[in-house]
């Protein structure tokens, strides 16, 4: 499995001519580090004086963002999985009528799921951006930049993933399947970029 490599073998994995892991898996791993993040802020708030009245909300967002991190890890592999399915509805035989429309069939369902993992992480990093705002504004103030940069990461979530969504999405023959999805896509894009810009007006650099 993709995320049980370590590190230097991931990236190497990455560069390499094998399409997977692509940048579907990358925004899973992007997510994952922005819940990483969102929970080392609030750790360093617990427990901290002058903290007291946040305490409860940062044992709340960081059982919330522990688990977010592990349920992105297992989407770099979903992700991946997602695209192998495609290439191997694509091998099935087609010798016959019959076998040409359970070809087609599996394609297609295979570029829905494609679409619809990343349309999840984009929604899962959505809620990170959430997450990371409030611990810029509760968070321990030491701690402010990393806060910041989680929030860029999950910002970097969304609109990777949702370039894997579109892209998916031109293959896809259901009308109605692309026409409601693109409109999620659109909203996620347009609150992506608003959120960042909202939550980095905060923070100094």
């Amino acid at each position: 499995m993709l995320q049980d490599l370590k590190l230097k073998e991931f990236l190497e994995k990455t560069a390499s001519k094998d399409p997977v892991p692509g940048g579907g898996s990358v925004a899973a791993l992007s997510a994952s580090i922005s819940a990483s993040l969102i929970a080392m802020v609030a750790n360093l708030t617990i427990g901290k004086t002058g903290y007291e009245k946040s305490e409860d909300e940062m044992k709340k967002i960081l059982n919330i963002a522990s688990n977010v991190s592990k349920k992105s890890v297992n989407d770099i592999d979903r992700d991946s999985n997602a695209f192998n399915e495609v290439m191997t509805a694509f091998k099935l035989p087609k010798s016959n009528d019959d076998e040409k429309s359970k070809r087609k069939d599996a394609i297609q369902s295979g570029f829905k799921n494609a679409a619809l993992v990343p349309l999840e992480v984009a929604k899962d990093a959505i809620e990170l951006m959430d997450y990371a705002s409030i611990m810029v504004e509760k968070g321990n103030k030491n701690a402010v930049t990393d806060a910041a940069v989680a929030a860029m990461m999950a910002r970097t979530a969304v609109l990777s993933a949702l370039y894997n969504v579109k892209i998916n999405l031109s293959s896809i023959k259901d009308e109605k399947f692309v026409t409601e999805t693109s409109k999620e896509v659109d909203k996620l894009r347009i609150k992506a970029v608003e959120l960042e810009n909202k939550i980095l007006s905060k923070v100094q650099l």
